[in-house]
C-alpha cells in the first residue's frame, strides 16, 4: 500500500511544538501490564511517546515511516529506533508486552496493522491506540481557531482526519477492549507556541505548498486582540483511548 508522509517536511517544527501526552494516560495502561520488558512505539514520530516508554521498560523499539522525524527523536540507550511501516516489521514473533500508536492510527491499513500487532505481540500483551480532540481555550478564541481548521485550511485535511475527529470510534477495533476513562492535555502556552502548533498541522503544510502563503500570520492576527504579546493561556486537549489485550 501507499504510506501518507504528511511530516518529513517540517519535522523539526513537529518536534518543537506537538503536545506531551500525560503521566495519567501511560499510568492507567500500565496498570493494566503484568510485564514490562519491551514496547513498540509504531508510528513514532518525534519519539515522544518512546521516550516516556524508556523509563518503564527493559528497551523499547521506536518505527515511523519518516527518516527526517527519527533524526530529530529523543535519544536512550535503551530505545532503538528504526524505518519501517506500520503494517510490516522485521520484529520476531511474540516480542512486545505493549504496542501503542499515538495520534496516528487513522493513517493505517488498520487490518495489516492489526495482524501484525497480534504477530509481534506478546502473551498477556497490550494495544493501546490514542490521539488528542480538538483544541480549548476560551469560547472567542476557539471560534477563530475551529474557523481556520475548517474553512481556512479544511479543505486540505486528508480525509483520514475525520476518524481523529470521530476519536477513532469508527475504526475497528477487533481486541477485548478495556474501557478508559477521559484524559487531557494541558498546556500553557504563549500566541507564539500555539502559532507554531498550527504549523505544524498537515493541512497547514499543504495549504502553504499548495498557495505559497502561510495562513497561521493571519490568524494571529484575528487572535491579537484577545492574546496579548508574551501572555500565557491554558490550552486543553481531550484525549482519547482505546486500550486492547492482544491474546
Amino acid at each position: 500500500m501507499e504510506h501518507k508522509d504528511y511530516f518529513s517536511g517540517h519535522a523539526k517544527v513537529y518536534a518543537a511544538f506537538r503536545p506531551a501526552y500525560p503521566a495519567a494516560l501511560y499510568d492507567f495502561i500500565f496498570r493494566h501490564l503484568g510485564k514490562r520488558r519491551r514496547a513498540w512505539d509504531c508510528a513514532t514520530g518525534n519519539g515522544q511517546v518512546a521516550r516516556h516508554l524508556a523509563q518503564h521498560f527493559q528497551h523499547v523499539d521506536a518505527t515511523d515511516i519518516s527518516q527526517q522525524q527519527l533524526d530529530n527523536a529523543y535519544r536512550a540507550d535503551n530505545i532503538t529506533y528504526s524505518v519501517a511501516s506500520a503494517e510490516k516489521t522485521a520484529f520476531a514473533d511474540g516480542r512486545f508486552d505493549l504496542i501503542t500508536v499515538a495520534q496516528a492510527l487513522h493513517w493505517f491499513d488498520t487490518h495489516a496493522f492489526y495482524q501484525e500487532v497480534r504477530r509481534t505481540g506478546a502473551p498477556g500483551g497490550l494495544l493501546a491506540v490514542w490521539g488528542y480532540a480538538f483544541l480549548h481555550i476560551e469560547p472567542v478564541i476557539d471560534e477563530i481557531i475551529h474557523d481556520f481548521y475548517s474553512r481556512i485550511v479544511g479543505p486540505y485535511w486528508d480525509d483520514a482526519r475525520k476518524l481523529v475527529e470521530e476519536r477513532y470510534l469508527t475504526i475497528p477495533f477487533p481486541f477485548p477492549e478495556i474501557p478508559s476513562p477521559g484524559f487531557h492535555i494541558d498546556v500553557a502556552w504563549t500566541l507564539d507556541h500555539l502559532a507554531g502548533y498550527l504549523e505544524s498541522w498537515s493541512a497547514t503544510q499543504k495549504y502553504t505548498r499548495i498557495t505559497g502563503v502561510n495562513p497561521v500570520p493571519e490568524l494571529c492576527g484575528r487572535l491579537q486582540p484577545y492574546w496579548s504579546e508574551n501572555e500565557t493561556k491554558t490550552v486543553r486537549f481531550p484525549i482519547f483511548l482505546r486500550l486492547g489485550e492482544i491474546s
